[in-house]
């Protein structure tokens, strides 16, 4: 599904069926919490400004994500040729190799159904929402225009059951991306999709593509729902979201809704990635979430290389491309084939270490943008998070072997050069030999970030615990009226300082920033427990952006808050 030859990437250029090429109020709180202070127009920031207004942008002072800024800032991009999709999100059975369960798919299939464009094209895609909840579509990655994030009660109001909503943007960035909702734990079910943006110009020289999403399982399995877990974990607190009404928390005026009239319906030692120096870690005990696991007689998640406590969540099943190991995919090639993996992380709860039996990957880009090359044995993905690597194909049949980091359970794909009958395979040593991080990476050259120093630095502690499953920033819960400051051509250095003993994968919504010392660009860091990480992004892409840790139980428990661009 897919698997497709380097002609048919660069012959064809969109895989999705359907498409074409077509010619607040009141004034701000100011004050420290957590460390810091809050200063609009100061260099450093330790908590947001906040306002009783739920609207998202009756703020005057910040830019709306309808507002003129974000126009001009799209008519820069110089738009190019349409490609148009169309997804349904809807409630659905799916086969996942091992069995079959209930969930909510984009076009009942998991992953859904490939996006490809090439940079500079216009995507314009219409989501129809035919499950019983309201929705938003998430572009994970792509530097877009403010009001198509998807982020409901800030940049757009939910999509009410049987509406759907327009986005439409320039994707001018190639890479690796995806597509999720933002709405609740949504993304711990099926409604997941790659996103691949192609390079006009692509330097590397390869045979095969093939675009693999990895992902934790467990709806629709014994009674359980991602919203079950979420209030077992939370304590019934609930999503941070969207209110139960689907109206949303904040302004979303969104665009035209085309069906349903208006509106869419800590800190210590530097460096947040996992050091694999010896490459360490051998897996873990079987085990899920300080509640979930003690509730089914599971041991703890443990990982040294995730710094200790590897999840809250146990998860029966755990897929490559919606398939158990029951019954993996296959990909074919031929001897000496060179092959470009593209690898997605769509976990709600699971780091996943990745490796190819008898074969060395050469990493070539995370996150969308490119890296000195750099060979390794195996791959660390936190949730979120992507990874590019070219092999050349030895012959044989050889395991894809996805291990869910400190949770002691794995999967697979088969690579094949001959034959069809299955075969047993072993773990591959490769799991257990050099491991890469991004905190090993440098950007490539063309890449990395003029030298400067930051205009403003942001503080954000990342607090809570697993007890209590209190997670937030700086102290506080998620509130859609909370704005940190930022202003347009600022370089800004967000300084995250995790100050809890779990580790958390941090997304940044509508930039990429660099890691330290000549680090890769992304645009999500694993950052471990009791560690602090500085990462610098140029302001250049206004409105209001999301900041939050991609384990989606703790971002909708409270671990999120908003980047605002000050007019």
């Amino acid at each position: 599904m897919h698997e497709k030859t380097r002609r048919a990437v660069l012959g064809t250029g969109i895989a999705a069926a359907g498409s074409g090429l077509l010619t607040a109020c009141g004034s701000p709180g100011h004050g420290a919490h957590g460390g810091g202070h809050a200063d609009p127009d100061g260099t450093v920031t330790g908590a947001p400004d906040r306002a009783g207004a739920p609207a998202a942008d009756t703020r005057p002072e910040y830019v709306s994500p309808h507002g003129p800024e974000v126009d001009a800032r799209e008519r820069k991009r110089d738009p190019g040729p349409v490609r148009r999709f169309r997804l349904t999100a809807t409630a659905t059975t799916l086969d996942i190799g091992a069995r079959k369960v209930k969930s909510w798919a984009y076009e009942d299939q998991v992953p859904g159904q490939e996006i490809r464009v090439t940079a500079g094209d216009t995507v314009a895609l219409t989501l129809a929402n035919n499950l019983p909840q309201s929705t938003t579509l998430h572009w994970h990655g792509i530097r877009l225009r403010n009001d198509m994030d998807g982020v409901p009660g800030v940049t757009q109001r939910p999509i009410r059951t049987g509406a759907s909503f327009d986005y439409r943007f320039t994707a001018l960035f190639p890479g690796t991306y995806w597509i999720h909702p933002h709405s609740g734990v949504q993304l711990d079910r099926g409604l997941y999709a790659p996103l691949i943006v192609e390079d006009p110009k692509e330097p590397l020289a390869y045979d095969k593509e093939w675009v693999v999403v990895i992902d934790d399982w467990l709806d629709g399995v014994g009674g359980r729902t991602p919203d079950k877990v979420l209030k077992q974990l939370n304590g019934g607190k609930g999503a941070h979201a969207m209110d139960d009404d689907g109206e949303g928390t904040g302004d979303g005026r969104g665009r035209k809704d085309t069906k349903g009239g208006k509106g869419g319906k800590g800190g210590g030692k530097e460096g947040g990635e996992a050091d694999a120096k010896g490459a360490a870690a051998r897996g873990g005990a079987r085990g899920g979430g300080p509640r979930a696991s003690a509730r089914r007689g599971a041991a703890p998640a443990e990982s040294e290389l995730l710094g200790g406590h590897a999840g809250d969540v146990t998860y029966p099943y755990y897929l490559v491309n919606g398939r158990s190991p029951e019954s993996p995919q296959v990909f074919r090639a031929k001897r000496g084939d060179r092959v470009r993996i593209r690898i997605i992380n769509a976990g709600g709860d699971t780091a996943f270490r990745v490796a190819l039996g008898g074969h060395r990957m050469t990493v070539t880009h995370t996150d969308g943008y490119p890296v000195v090359p750099a060979r390794t044995d195996a791959l660390l993905l936190g949730m979120g998070e992507r990874y590019d690597v070219l092999v050349t194909v030895k012959d044989g049949v050889f395991p894809l072997a996805v291990l869910a980091e400190g949770k002691g359970r794995s999967t697979m794909a088969v690579l094949r050069t001959r034959g069809k009958h299955p075969v047993k395979l072993p773990r591959p040593k490769e799991l257990d030999g050099k491991l890469l991080t991004a905190a090993q990476l440098k950007a490539a050259e063309e890449v990395r970030l003029t030298p400067k120093e930051p205009d403003r630095i942001i503080r954000m502690r990342l607090t809570g615990s697993m007890r209590r499953f209190d997670w937030a920033i700086n102290g506080r819960p998620y509130d859609p009226s909370q704005r940190y400051p930022v202003r347009a051509g600022e370089r800004v250095r967000l300084s995250f300082i995790n100050g809890t003993r779990m580790w958390h994968p941090i997304h940044l919504h509508g930039h990429t920033f660099a890691l330290p010392n000549g680090g890769p660009r992304k645009d999500t860091t694993v950052l471990l427990p009791h560690h602090k990480v500085n990462v610098d992004f140029d302001a250049d892409n206004p409105g209001l952006w999301m900041v939050h840790c991609h384990n989606v139980y703790h971002s909708e428990s409270g671990m999120m808050t908003i980047l605002g661009y000050r007019k």
